[in-house]
């Protein structure tokens, strides 16, 4: 064999495995692939049996476009008005002892002209990758529970920071809690 031919072998090889872990990975996850903030192939659907539909009816309310100047962490948005909807580990359900933050900032932002931007957070606990997905996962948990209060699908848009911006630092159970969340920040 020469070089060529054994380049060439090399790359198909690369390329069938490649191909194979993709339609395996997709599989997985069209399939309500769970995991956690610690492990992202578990196989379990994240927040436990049926948690897409208790987490806000399928997350499925279409996006608006994002608003100028409307950058979760700009100094445009104020992102003390309302307190952070905390979540259970490997879920994103927002629970009933949840839903009263979510009524207040729905009375609040109903007659508003104001819009809302929601972030999600995850614990320090598993890839980058998965952290964003479950980070996003909250945030559209948290806006499906806000429509479904009568709030404007328009006025909200979702930003996920996975692990990224610890609300505590640390390596505990305490820590993890906290970081579990999230954020409110409404557009001035």
């Amino acid at each position: 064999m020469n070089f060529r031919t054994i380049s060439r072998t090399v790359l198909l090889v690369a390329l069938a495995v490649s191909t194979t872990s993709c339609a395996s990975w997709k599989k997985k996850k069209k399939g309500g692939m769970g995991g956690s903030d610690s492990d992202f192939v578990q196989g379990t659907p994240i927040g436990g049996a049926g948690s897409e539909s208790a987490a806000g009816g399928g997350l499925g309310s279409p996006l608006p476009e994002r608003s100028e100047g409307g950058a979760f962490m700009s100094g445009s948005v104020d992102r003390r008005r309302f307190a952070p909807i905390q979540f259970g580990f490997d879920s994103y359900a927002v629970s009933a002892a949840e839903q009263s933050k979510v009524r207040a900032v729905a009375a609040s932002m109903k007659g508003s002209s104001e819009s809302l931007i929601i972030a999600g957070f995850t614990d320090e606990r598993g890839t980058p990758e998965y952290n964003r997905g479950l980070g996003e996962r909250r945030a559209q948990a948290v806006r499906q529970s806000l429509i479904s209060t009568g709030l404007s699908a328009g006025k909200i848009q979702t930003v996920s920071f996975g692990s990224e911006m610890p609300a505590a630092q640390g390596s505990n159970e305490g820590a993890w809690a906290k970081n579990r969340r999230a954020e409110f920040g409404v557009t001035k």
